[in-house]
């Protein structure tokens, strides 16, 4: 009786798993305009055409410079996935943690934290009425509190279901080693990273460190770039548990091979995405939160100082970890790399 019991478990959480799979997959409810009809609350209910009946708008007519790019990009992201990942594992509803829900204006958002993740929060808290009608007026730890936007881990498999299929789906990546590097500088090295020195840098100086000082083993306030690399290349931090989501893999956090997205923005690019994602939602007028001139060649510069340090040996290695990232998004090898 146990036996048979557990295989009836075993069996609803594969078919659970399944369905959850399944969804990504499934074609999307696109109809040319004129056939559009509403089904459910918000965006579908509405009489507008939704963000992604607006995609589909533009990709039938001629497309703008920047629609071809966006239609570019999805066509390499399907491709590298169709070469990447020929065996899929079921997706959990855990998996759908990090995406994000505007039942209001029909989207879903995947954040990468060090992706511009904490404006395009507040931009969604914006656009829901659940903050003030600028983005900027914000502040960044209420964007990031807990519960101010639903995940779609919070519904059930038929209600994801039908978002998923109605829904416009993007998300923001970054080059893999900058957003490494920028995770490094904001967790590890800056004074307000208090305590993810504490929780992280003291575990790094711990292992890695022959004879830590006890004020290092206390506060890890002083973890170096090549410690931090070490840390993350170690069997061992894999075997704990996933990384943090800080310097965990974009696709390891959006599972873009097993959910389509409609959008993928870069933050290379992040001005013209963004007003890309804000025109199919129909709110052009919304300013995306811009970062300070200079900001862009500042982090580029920092990366390229921090990984000039680096053997070229833990380099490779550290290319291999993040590689899929990588190829998904189409980046390029940054220069400053010596892999070869």
């Amino acid at each position: 009786m146990g036996r048979r019991c557990w295989r009836r478990r075993a069996l609803a959480a594969a078919c659970l798993g399944a369905a959850l799979l399944l969804l990504g997959a499934a074609p999307r409810a696109l109809r040319p305009a004129s056939e559009n009809r509403a089904v459910g609350s918000g965006w579908l209910g509405g009489k507008r055409r939704s963000p992604l009946q607006m995609l589909y708008d533009l990709d039938q007519g001629p497309r703008s410079a920047l629609a071809e790019v966006h239609r570019q990009r999805r066509d390499l992201l399907r491709r590298a996935c169709s070469r990447h990942t020929r065996r899929q594992r079921l997706l959990r509803p855990e998996d759908l943690r990090h995406v994000l829900v505007d039942d209001t204006h029909g989207l879903l958002y995947c954040y990468v934290p060090k992706a511009a993740c904490t404006n395009w929060k507040r931009v969604l808290l914006a656009l829901s009425g659940r903050g003030p009608a600028d983005p900027r007026a914000i502040p960044a730890h209420e964007a990031h509190a807990p519960g101010r936007l639903p995940s779609l881990a919070d519904f059930s498999p038929a209600e994801v279901n039908r978002r998923l299929r109605a829904y416009l789906a993007f998300l923001f990546v970054r080059e893999p080693f900058e957003r490494l590097a920028s995770a490094y500088r904001s967790k590890l090295q800056r004074p307000w990273g208090a305590a993810f020195q504490r929780r992280f840098g003291a575990r790094i100086v711990r292992r890695l460190r022959p004879r830590p000082r006890p004020d290092a083993l206390a506060r890890g306030h002083d973890v170096r770039f090549a410690e931090f690399l070490a840390y993350l290349l170690d069997p061992r931090t894999r075997r704990a548990g996933p990384f943090n989501e800080h310097w965990e893999r974009a696709h390891a956090l959006c599972h873009p091979c097993r959910l389509r997205y409609d959008v993928v923005g870069k933050v290379e690019t992040l001005a013209e995405d963004a007003a890309f994602v804000l025109g199919l939602v129909g709110a052009p007028g919304l300013r995306f939160p811009e970062p300070p001139p200079g900001a862009r060649a500042a982090a580029r510069d920092r990366a390229a100082r921090l990984f000039r340090d680096i053997s070229p040996f833990y380099q490779r290695r550290l290319y291999g970890l993040y590689g899929m990232d990588f190829q998904l998004f189409n980046y390029s090898v940054p220069s400053y790399l010596r892999l070869r």
